[in-house]
């Protein structure tokens, strides 16, 4: 017998999802404001010699594909379920994280691969003042931008990787300020190069747990945070429940998990299989968060299965002839 149920998110697990129509908004909000400022650094960075001013532009003009790439994720997602696409397309905003995430990584490789040569040949005639007013404006806009994706980051991949990217920027931003004062201050251009190398460091670190986390979905791995013992010892804790076979439990999004188990129990009517069946359900949605349940309950094997590939013996099913001792 086989039971498939669906429901919404377990509100313990995603509190604050947003909707489709509130991540468009916030995406919109946050791509306009990245790609009007990034053309203001880029042409102030030109004027003022400065590298890491220079970097952050780039930085910001990347984040404003990878926000039009988490946009273009979340309209297609909305395509309704079908037969070729049993769960949907939320998955794309799952690969959307992904590239988000192998974004950054580039970002901070070429931020890096920048710094060190310019270690190797400071610039002479960095303009502190112009740099730093600029740096100081672009944390704002970064900022503003992390602030508003910040509180539905937490349960969708997507909007997380575009919430790092944000939180990259204003790290950037809080560099090339740090980078503007050293060389106004104290006429340190090196710092320039310094501190654009310790800004890549901390995006490329920053990227690690999105690309880990998209990676894991995709793969369809068991969420960290499941414990399969304790899954198993619940099941079997069951009256009727025999043994559990082949348990899965994988993630299609944050906060929308499915699990797939094989029950072989001792319960020979179908009215009790369908009140187990049903108590299953409704602990597995309530008590463990699952969205998705496929449960198959079997009855235990009684004889030992023959193989057809290797039959046993005629001989030993045919009957032996009366003896003469017993005519």
């Amino acid at each position: 017998m086989l039971l498939t149920t669906h429901r919404s998110c377990d509100p313990r697990h995603c509190r604050v999802k947003a909707d489709s129509a509130t991540k468009q908004r916030l995406l919109w909000t946050a791509l306009l404001l990245l790609c009007g400022f990034s053309v203001v650094e880029f042409a102030v960075s030109v004027s003022s010699h400065s590298l890491a001013l220079l970097a952050e532009a780039g930085h910001l003009l990347s984040d404003g594909m990878a926000l039009g790439v988490a946009l273009l994720a979340t309209v297609l997602a909305r395509k309704p379920a079908s037969e070729r696409a049993p769960f949907g397309y939320g998955r794309l905003e799952i690969l959307a994280a992904l590239v988000q995430g192998l974004g950054l990584v580039a970002i901070a490789l070429w931020v890096a691969w920048e710094a060190i040569e310019r270690l190797q040949s400071p610039a002479v005639d960095i303009l502190g003042i112009p740099m730093l007013i600029t740096a100081i404006a672009g944390f704002a806009v970064s900022a503003l931008n992390a602030t508003l994706l910040h509180d539905h980051s937490h349960h969708d991949l997507n909007l997380r990787g575009a919430f790092l990217h944000m939180v990259a920027d204003a790290l950037s931003a809080v560099g090339v300020m740090l980078a503007a004062l050293a060389v106004w201050a104290f006429q340190w251009n090196w710092a320039d190069g310094v501190i654009s190398l310790g800004v890549a460091v901390l995006i490329g670190f920053g990227a690690i747990p999105l690309i880990r986390d998209s990676l894991s979905i995709l793969l369809e791995q068991t969420p960290a945070y499941r414990d399969l013992d304790e899954l198993e010892t619940f099941l079997l804790s069951q009256e009727g429940v025999l043994r559990v076979e082949k348990l899965r439990v994988w993630a299609i999004a944050p906060g929308h998990d499915n699990l797939n188990a094989y029950l072989v129990v001792n319960l020979l009517h179908g009215a009790d299989r369908d009140r187990l069946l049903l108590q299953l359900q409704s602990a597995l949605q309530e008590q463990f968060g699952f969205t998705d349940i496929c449960l198959q309950l079997m009855a235990p094997v009684l004889t030992a299965p023959i193989n057809l590939s290797q039959p046993p013996s005629l001989a030993a099913l045919v009957v032996a002839p009366p003896s003469e001792d017993r005519l």
